[in-house]
């Protein structure tokens, strides 16, 4: 699998709405249909060169990722800046609301919460540099191309990120199933950070240290966890509940 390759009708879609560089379109030989027909149309009008190719050549460049007969070469990845992040808080008048992940493996837990990041008006999302998934496509894929309109930092070192955030007076606050509070008992308005650790090990005891709060989700079942992704849904929008109606 090359990771310069994105591929599923949506990812491309939204590549191709971006008007970022896109170096060629592949699809399957046979009738286009739907969506198929706007990605070419697309394609068409930026001249963009469009390949058609069997399905098992499609099959190879996505590997598990279901292609639904259609990919495209771009350009690797470009990571943001935390002070790119920032940044786009501040151009459009809101307060910073930053997603902090400690160490997600899953390159499908990534994508799912970079999708609902996005969707919830947060500004952008800090990974570490190691021992954490980074921007493939199969990430592509899982944000359904919402990572074409969410900044993705990439940090040495977390804790020192929480340290910077808070100085730039950010209010940081991780999820953890041992927390003090129940996540809808804080006050979650104005710049806000909120780490969500690994599917296994949560959030490491040097960034539990660093953090203001770390706030818990009640759990009342007989499983006593949450997919990280499913604990990240829960608290970026109890962020967007609390300050619904009002400018971030």
């Amino acid at each position: 699998m090359n990771d310069q390759y994105i591929v599923g009708r949506n990812p491309v879609l939204e590549k191709l709405r971006t008007g970022k560089d896109v170096e060629k379109i592949l699809v399957v030989k046979g009738e286009y249909k739907g969506s198929i027909n706007k990605i070419i149309g697309i394609a068409k009008d930026r001249n963009i060169i469009i390949q058609q190719v069997d399905k098992n050549k499609l099959d190879q460049i996505s590997g598990n990722n279901a292609h639904q007969g259609v990919a495209a070469l771009v350009a690797p990845y470009e990571y943001s800046s935390i002070d790119e992040i920032l940044n786009d808080a501040k151009q459009k008048g809101e307060s910073p609301f930053v997603l902090i992940l400690d160490g997600i493996e899953d390159p499908h837990n990534l994508g799912s919460i970079i999708r609902t990041a996005e969707a919830g008006g947060a500004n952008g999302i800090i990974i570490p540099k190691r021992r954490a998934a980074r921007v493939t496509q199969t990430v592509y894929k899982s944000s359904a191309g919402a990572v074409e309109y969410l900044p993705v930092a990439k940090v040495t070192n977390i804790s020192d990120t929480i340290d910077e955030l808070k100085d730039r007076g950010l209010w940081v606050y991780g999820a953890d199933m041992d927390g003090e509070e129940y996540y809808f008992d804080t006050e979650l308005k104005g710049s806000i950070a909120l780490v969500v650790g690994s599917e296994g090990k949560g959030i490491s005891r040097l960034v539990k240290e660093k953090c203001d709060g770390l706030l818990r989700i009640p759990m009342t079942g007989k499983i006593a966890s949450l997919n990280a992704s499913n604990a990240a849904s829960i608290l970026i929008y109890e962020v967007v509940r609390q300050n619904h109606g009002s400018k971030r």
